[in-house]
């Protein structure tokens, strides 16, 4: 081979280097850029589930609270039912307490 055919060689096996390594760079940058959409797009779908998670959670707690101020307003209800019929027998025990204290008071100083 001629010198200007080694020359040539090397200029083409040169080329062919540079436009590999150009082509590896652009390759290089896609996947980095791929691989950027690839996580933001997981991050997003976690946050999104995570998000989905708390809100079921909190609506299923709120569901067992409800049922349980449920049962204490029912409870106390019929605790004051209870209380208020036991104090409707007081209250007329005591009107006839008071009023007798008050006939006495009245009969003592006539």
């Amino acid at each position: 081979m001629s010198r200007t055919d080694i020359l040539s060689e090397i200029k083409k096996a040169e080329a062919e280097a540079d436009a590999k390594v150009e082509k590896a760079e652009a390759d290089k940058k896609t996947a980095i850029a791929e691989a950027r959409r690839d996580s933001v797009k997981r991050i997003q779908d976690a946050e999104a589930e995570m998000r989905s998670n708390y809100e079921s959670t909190i609506a299923a707690e709120q569901r067992v609270l409800d049922e349980k101020r449920s049962e204490l307003l029912a409870v106390g209800e019929n605790d004051a039912k209870v209380i208020e019929k036991s104090s409707a027998k007081k209250i007329k025990e005591v009107n006839i307490f008071l009023i007798k204290e008050f006939e006495r008071t009245i009969d003592v100083t006539s």
